[in-house]
């Protein structure tokens, strides 16, 4: 038997709280294996067990804070005779203040438990959905829950990649974010980071296809006056990005006016035989989307990051959608987008917002965009001022296409289709003239699409 005291974290240190139990009473602990958190005014840290064995009894409770040398746990060694003792029993020899720690390699092991199917962000070929096993038991690929703790090893693991912890799944005790996960999340980038939970929650408020049964509506989308809507993790995550982008990177904002009249009439010429051959509406989207990848070629700094190293301007044009699907905000992504004809780019989009709004959408499909284009028209918006996705430099919008009468050729007035596409961009990375120069591009493109033309 062995008796775990109040370490001493600190020369100046006369107390510790414990701030978190790993491990319960009968769980087994591995000899230098995290078993508590302790905090102090100074500091945060796990301890690691000294022995292997058995819990036996936590004796003080979580937030309990006791002055450093007071016994706090119990554990019963492999192979050693189990004997009842009462609380502070043990003989001086039998208490340990503490253990050395283990090399920075074996604390990311004994912290990294082994990869859970479908629960680890960034494995090739793994789909985030629902998860598969309940909610609390080890393994669990469900987000880490609210104010979960986090050891500081996989913390300061977590800074060094630039992985928002708040954003990866846990795959360790009680949803417990471990090195792994950091390991993984960082291969897959900060898209894929939320693309777990957020693929999760819009998949428990999917929309039914037809026969289904009905799935209950999402609280976010069914608000009513006087309730205190309580927030998802995936609604935690939209804040924290948004707040994150906005605080990073300083927006700019421009906009021009768009003559989209041959456009539309050629997607109103192509959209029945499209639906028929394809099952899929053809909206201006797709003729907007290859405009804009057009445009990307000749300003390529609009597909580009800001980085501590430079800028990195994107080989591949990779388009997110941003869609809004069971009370959530998501980005999908079109890779290569400029590999694609208008029908492809079509036929893309359309499968990509059928996973969204189905609840399908796996990582890969949010990870890795380069450039975002929102169609905030559909709701009838006019004008839009989009807040940036983290790491791109660009999001564009098209607003609602409105008849109005305007001036052409010498002085005559004619009724045209006119639309607004707005702007927003990272200052950082690009001025008013590159800004400017893109949307100036952009519209042409569009205007001298149509009226006929081959998808």
């Amino acid at each position: 038997m062995t008796t775990i005291t109040m370490p001493q974290l600190g020369e100046t240190v006369t107390e510790g709280t414990v701030a978190q139990w790993l491990k319960n009473v009968g769980d087994s602990v591995e000899k230098y294996e995290a078993f508590v958190e302790v905090s102090t005014d100074k500091v945060n840290a796990e301890v690691p067990a000294p022995v292997t064995g058995v819990i036996r009894e936590l004796i003080v409770k979580e937030g309990e804070t006791v002055p450093t040398g007071t016994p706090i746990a119990i554990i019963d060694e492999v192979g050693a005779e189990s004997i009842p003792a009462p609380h502070g029993s043990a003989s001086p020899s039998e208490v340990v203040a503490g253990a050395p720690h283990p090399s920075h390699a074996e604390a990311n092991r004994q912290a990294s438990n082994d990869p859970v199917p479908g629960g680890n962000l960034g494995v090739s070929g793994v789909t985030f959905t629902a998860p598969s096993t309940p909610a609390g038991t080890n393994g669990s690929s469900a987000p880490a829950p609210a104010g979960a703790r986090v050891s500081p090893a996989v913390r300061r693991l977590a800074r060094e990649h630039r992985v928002d912890i708040g954003a990866v799944r846990g795959t360790g005790d009680h949803g417990r974010v471990t090195a792994n996960d950091i390991l993984a999340a960082a291969k897959a980038g900060p898209s894929a980071s939320v693309a777990a939970t957020i693929s999760a929650d819009n998949a428990e408020y999917a929309a039914p296809k037809g026969g289904a049964a009905a799935v209950r509506p999402s609280p976010y989308e069914q608000a009513k006056p006087g309730s205190l809507i309580p927030l998802t993790q995936a609604r935690k995550i939209i804040a924290q990005r948004m707040v994150e982008s906005k605080r990073t990177a300083p927006h700019a904002w421009t906009m021009v006016e768009v003559d989209v009249t041959n456009v539309w009439r050629w997607r109103v010429r192509e959209k029945d035989a499209f639906e028929k051959a394809h099952g899929t509406k053809l909206t201006l989207l797709p003729f907007f989307i290859r405009a804009v990848v057009e445009s990307l070629a000749v300003f390529p700094l609009m597909n580009s990051s800001f980085t501590d190293e430079g800028i990195r301007v994107h080989r591949d044009v990779n388009i997110g959608l941003a869609i809004a699907a069971g009370g959530n905000l998501i980005v999908p992504v079109i890779r290569n987008a400029e590999r694609l004809s208008v029908r492809g780019l079509a036929l893309a989009a359309g499968a990509l917002i059928e996973k969204a709004r189905s609840g399908k959408l796996g990582a890969d499909d949010l990870a890795g965009g380069t450039f975002t284009v929102n169609n905030t028209g559909a709701n009838g918006s006019i004008l839009s001022a989009p807040i940036l996705v983290p790491g791109q430099t660009g999001i564009v919008t098209t607003e609602a296409v409105v008849k109005r009468p305007v001036v052409v050729g010498d002085d005559a007035i004619a009724i045209r289709s006119m639309m607004n596409v707005c702007l927003s961009l990272d200052h950082r990375v690009v001025d008013g003239a590159v800004a400017s120069g893109f949307l100036s591009d952009l519209r042409k493109r569009l205007e001298a699409m149509g009226p006929s033309g081959t998808l």
